[in-house]
Parts: C-alpha cells; sequence; structure tokens
C-alpha cells in the first residue's frame, strides 16, 4: 500500500515538473534575441536565436537587398520606371496606396518600402525586379542559399502571412551583416529618418533611429503571428553592431530590448571569459521546429488594442521590460553586467530626425523640380471643397468689418442673393477699367474683389478707397493657389 502512494506520488511529481518544464520552454521561445559583431560575425550573445521565426516586414530587409544588388550588377539603375500592377495595389495595408497604372522610380519606391513598410511598393520592386511575384521569391531564395541562411524561405516580397514564409533571428543577423558588406554605398536606405510625399509624412517605424547613439538601421516588422520585429544595428567609434529582436510585445519594447542588447554590446561583459566562446553567427546550428504562433497573445482579445506596425505605444513603455532586463539570466549575474541604457532615457524626448525625404510618382526629378513635384502632390492631395471654402472666407472677412455698425445689414442684402445677377451687368461695366492692370495674378481673385466696388457706385472715392484694401489681401492669396 505505501509502496503504490510513494509510487502514485512520484508520477504526480514527474507529471509536474514535465509540465513545468514545458511551460518554461514555451515562455523561452517567446522571444528571440541575437548580437553579433558586423564585421567579424562573432555572436556575442543568442537567445532562441536558432529557432524558424515569422519575418514579417523585416522580409524587406532581403527585398531591397536583391533590388540593390540588380543595380549593382547594372541590370537596372535608381532611375529605372516600375509601374504599379493591379496585384500591386491590392495588398494589404501598409501601403501607399497607388492606383495601377503609377509609375515610380525604384529610387522612391526604396525609400517608401524601407521607410513606410509599403507592402503594395513590395510588389512593384518585386515584379519590375524579378518580373513575378514568383520569379522575384526565386530569385530570394537563392540569394538566401548562397548568404547561409539556411532557415529562411520566402514565398513573397512584403513579409505578409503565407504557407512556408519563415526566418530566424541566426538568419536575419546574417542578412544584416551581408547588407552592410555587399551594399555600403546604399546603406543609407537603412536609416532613412522619414519619407514626405505631399501632404503625407510617414517617420521611421524604427524607434532607435535618432534616439539611441549610433543606430543606423535597419528594419522593423510585425504580423500577428510573429509579434514585434526589429533588425537593428548601431556604430560606435568605427564598430558596428548588429541586434535582432523577435516576438517583442510592442514597438516600444522591441527598441527598448535592442537599445539594451547592443549597449552591452558595445560595453563588453565582465563575465565573458566564463562561459565559451559562441562562435560566428553562421556557426549557431539551426533547431528544426515550427515557428511560434503568438497571435492570441498579440491579436486575441485579451490585449487592450489591435497590434499594429505603425502603432503609436510610447505610453506603455513603463509597463515593459526594467532599465537592467535582458531577459537571460544565465548569461549575466546579477550586479555584474555593465550599465545599461535606460528605458526612460531612450524615450524621453521626441526622437533627432533629420527632415523627411521628399518621395514622388514618375520620372527621377532633380533640384526644383522635386520641390515642384511635392508641391503639386500636395495640391493634388488638398480636396477642391476645402479650398474654395477659404477663398470665400478671405474674400467675405475684409469687407465685413469696416461695416459693422449701419451699413452691415443693407449691405448682406445686397451682396448676397443679388450678386449672382448683379455681377454680369452691373460690375462689367465698372470693373471692365480695373480688370487688365489686375491680369498679373488670375481672372477670379480680381473679379472677386471688385465685386463690392460695383456694388456702391455712389460712395466714390470713399468706397474705391475701401475696395482696394481686400484687392490688396486677395493678391496675397494667389500666388499659393497657382
Amino acid at each position: 500500500m505505501g509502496a503504490n502512494r510513494s509510487a502514485y506520488r512520484l508520477s504526480r511529481l514527474a507529471a509536474f515538473v514535465a509540465a513545468i518544464a514545458l511551460i518554461c520552454a514555451t515562455q523561452a521561445r517567446a522571444e528571440a534575441t541575437l548580437v553579433i559583431e558586423a564585421d567579424t560575425g562573432k555572436v556575442l550573445q543568442a537567445e532562441n536565436a536558432t529557432y524558424p521565426w515569422y519575418p514579417a516586414s523585416v522580409t524587406k530587409v532581403m527585398t531591397a537587398y536583391v533590388a540593390l544588388s540588380a543595380v549593382k550588377q547594372g541590370r537596372f539603375t535608381l532611375d529605372s520606371l516600375l509601374t504599379v500592377s493591379p496585384a500591386a495595389a491590392a495588398q494589404a495595408p501598409s501601403k501607399m496606396g497607388f492606383k495601377p497604372g503609377t509609375q515610380v522610380t525604384l529610387d522612391n519606391a526604396l525609400k517608401m518600402l524601407m521607410v513606410k513598410s509599403a507592402n503594395d511598393i513590395a510588389v512593384v520592386i518585386a515584379e519590375g525586379v524579378g518580373g513575378s511575384i514568383d520569379g522575384f521569391a526565386n530569385e530570394m531564395n537563392r540569394t538566401a542559399q548562397r548568404l547561409g541562411m539556411t532557415q529562411s524561405h520566402f514565398v513573397n516580397p512584403n513579409g505578409l502571412p503565407a504557407e512556408g514564409h519563415v526566418s530566424s533571428a541566426r538568419d536575419l543577423g546574417i542578412l544584416g551583416r551581408a547588407f552592410f558588406k555587399d551594399l555600403p554605398e546604399y546603406e543609407y536606405f537603412a536609416h532613412l529618418p522619414g519619407i514626405k510625399f505631399g501632404k503625407r509624412t510617414t517617420m521611421n517605424f524604427n524607434k532607435l533611429i535618432g534616439r539611441y547613439p549610433g543606430a543606423d538601421g535597419m528594419k522593423t516588422g510585425f504580423i500577428c503571428a510573429s509579434g514585434f520585429n526589429l533588425l537593428a544595428s548601431a556604430t560606435r567609434n568605427g564598430k558596428r553592431l548588429i541586434a535582432v529582436v523577435l516576438g517583442a510585445q510592442s514597438s516600444a519594447q522591441r527598441a527598448v530590448k535592442a537599445a539594451q542588447l547592443l549597449e552591452r554590446g558595445f560595453n563588453g561583459n565582465k563575465l565573458t571569459w566564463l562561459r565559451p566562446s559562441m562562435g560566428t553567427v553562421d556557426q549557431l546550428a539551426p533547431i528544426d521546429a515550427s515557428p511560434p504562433d503568438l497571435r492570441d497573445q498579440m491579436c486575441g482579445p485579451k490585449r487592450k488594442r489591435p497590434a499594429a506596425e505603425d502603432e503609436d505605444d510610447d505610453v506603455e513603455i513603463a509597463t515593459g521590460p526594467t532599465e537592467n532586463s535582458d531577459g537571460n539570466p544565465s548569461m549575466y549575474a546579477a550586479g555584474l553586467q555593465p550599465q545599461t541604457i535606460k528605458t526612460t532615457e531612450l524615450f524621453a524626448g521626441a526622437a533627432a530626425l533629420e527632415p523627411p525625404v521628399i518621395v514622388y510618382t514618375g520620372p527621377t526629378r532633380t533640384g526644383s523640380a522635386i520641390a515642384a513635384a511635392d508641391a503639386a502632390e500636395t495640391e493634388a492631395q488638398t480636396p477642391k471643397g476645402k479650398k474654395g471654402k477659404k477663398s470665400q472666407v478671405a474674400a467675405v472677412k475684409p469687407d465685413a468689418k469696416p461695416e459693422k455698425k449701419k451699413d452691415a445689414k443693407p449691405d448682406a442684402k445686397k451682396d448676397a442673393k443679388p450678386e449672382a445677377k448683379s455681377d454680369s451687368k452691373t460690375a462689367s461695366k465698372p470693373a471692365a477699367k480695373p480688370e487688365p492692370k489686375q491680369l498679373g495674378n488670375s481672372a477670379k481673385p480680381v473679379s472677386g474683389d471688385l465685386k463690392p466696388a460695383a456694388a456702391k457706385p455712389k460712395d466714390g472715392a470713399k468706397d474705391a478707397a475701401k475696395s482696394s484694401k481686400p484687392a490688396a489681401e486677395k493678391k496675397s492669396d494667389a500666388p499659393p493657389k497657382s
């Protein structure tokens, strides 16, 4: 009897231990991190770095790498025009939203890809460079094989959910190294501060840019299944490090985590001599497993609000990792790790960013032609109804103020309903002489300014003096319309 009880208790204990081990393993796989030296590939820290993972929009680093390699090979130029197809226009947001048939240079497309993370532009590049999405995906996979990205397989150029579209922190670290090593002349695409397309301005989703000292890349990513991903890089004193964070809980937390990893990498660690070298990134042994699916965690009903790549969740930073938390106690002993950058310091103020880069559709432009294209797009994005209302307000206000006391009501009656009829008859004769002098701007503002003068032919010099003031104000409003 006693023996049976002991066996039962042992079996229960074993089941409990197994359950705890399973929970710990699941929690451990909820996030993957990696820090390497860009020049040597030496691994400074790795946590679940060889587990397969959904790369999401970090995929676009490979898209940019393949496209820029084609430019370097002479197959295309940055001025090459690409056309938006119906398939590209049908992609899910985030996207630029161009209509089929719109043309954009490869240069502008890459800027939109890396900053806006535009899924439609990724397909535009894929179809333009690879002939089709499938053709470009094959080129991406051949490139991955050549680089030693043994855990990666790409199905599309933007990272939207697709069966078999996977990578790992290890492979993304290898890709980051290759980008800087093979395409140094194009590395500015990895750290653009933002883009401006007409009235629409998008700043880089990578919160390290302009905040973390030396941050110079590379790309963020998010889908529900992957969590918040970041392939980051920073350079100090001529030394560049690359950090990968996969599966973070928010865009702010992935930035904080990457900053802490980079900071420890730059400052070194007092316990490095206690652990064996992990070798180089390509020597990390891949793990044969299925990618973790974080859909319920990221987009399930328990989350306060739906997660999104472009979410502005700085308010959640206080609930994120503590300033000395690294999530890997086995790597660092408490109190002996170097001082890490503080979360509160990283996001204390606004990012110190350069002005956004102007992007546009159509062929390459230079100098003042870029500003002209930007002004034209801004005008095109302004609703016509709003333009009309602004011009009417500008025309009415100057006339309304001088005549508040006695003439306010009579003038309102004269200038409201009869105005449409009297403009053709009454205003045509008095306005005939002044009109040629005002043609320097546009006919419409001039005729509008002369209406008050035409409505009061009796007042003579006094009304002429009053009508001259609105005309002067109208002149100043005319150039922006043209």
